[in-house]
């Protein structure tokens, strides 16, 4: 069976662009970012991060049985505990019974808990994680510019093992070029990076109706 030909990281980058520009520019987003909103709204979206995480962690130790997955699964990326420590903040030790998930994140976690190989296994972390590490910490700033958050409430958003995220984000693209997927595969793990950002953008876009 043959290999790769193309670099996997770079290949999900070309194939997710678009998509990636559409989640990023939607309404909610782009109000959230630039303080239109308030931190109430930035609660309901950690709210909704919940379901998606604690899906592709389980996930990870799905699939942790195959060796190339293994390559990907880092512990100093699970965010589901740091989750729940910021709901706890923004919605009080109740949290559980105070949040509202909405249907669209809903369907976004049962997507991830249908997958069961390598390709999109890869296309979910990478559009989950590196997006954290990159554009997550974009919003990190500005919910502390906008909103005058400290860090309570935004743990999801730092990586306390993983002080630069650069050299971090080039490790995690070398293994991921390094899983050596057969050109139908790679084909497969794009597709699947697209619909990632596809369940993101109607998330977002449920979020926006709501605030």
């Amino acid at each position: 069976m043959p290999a790769q030909t193309d670099a996997l990281s770079a290949h999900l980058r070309t194939s997710t662009r678009t998509a990636h520009d559409t989640a990023e520019t939607t309404g909610f987003i782009t109000r959230l970012m630039g303080g239109e909103l308030g931190v109430d709204a930035y609660a309901d979206l950690a709210a909704q991060q919940l379901p998606v995480y604690e899906a592709l962690e389980r996930a990870s130790a799905r699939l942790s049985g195959d060796a190339r997955v293994r390559t990907l699964i880092f512990d100093e990326l699970t965010r589901t505990p740091s989750i729940r420590q910021d709901l706890e903040f923004l919605f009080g030790p109740e949290w559980n019974g105070s949040i509202d998930i909405l249907d669209e994140a809903r369907a976004y976690a049962q997507r991830i808990d249908e997958i069961n190989d390598v390709p999109e296994y890869a296309a979910h972390a990478y559009t989950r994680y590196l997006g954290d590490l990159s554009g997550g910490q974009i919003i990190k700033r500005m919910m502390q510019r906008h909103y005058g958050m400290g860090d309570e409430g935004l743990a999801f958003y730092h990586f306390e093992e993983i002080p630069k995220p650069k050299p971090f984000k080039d490790i995690y693209r070398e293994r991921l070029d390094g899983l050596g997927l057969t050109g139908e595969e790679l084909d497969r793990a794009g597709r699947e990076a697209q619909l990632a950002f596809e369940l993101n953008t109607k998330l977002f876009t449920a979020l926006g109706a709501r605030h």
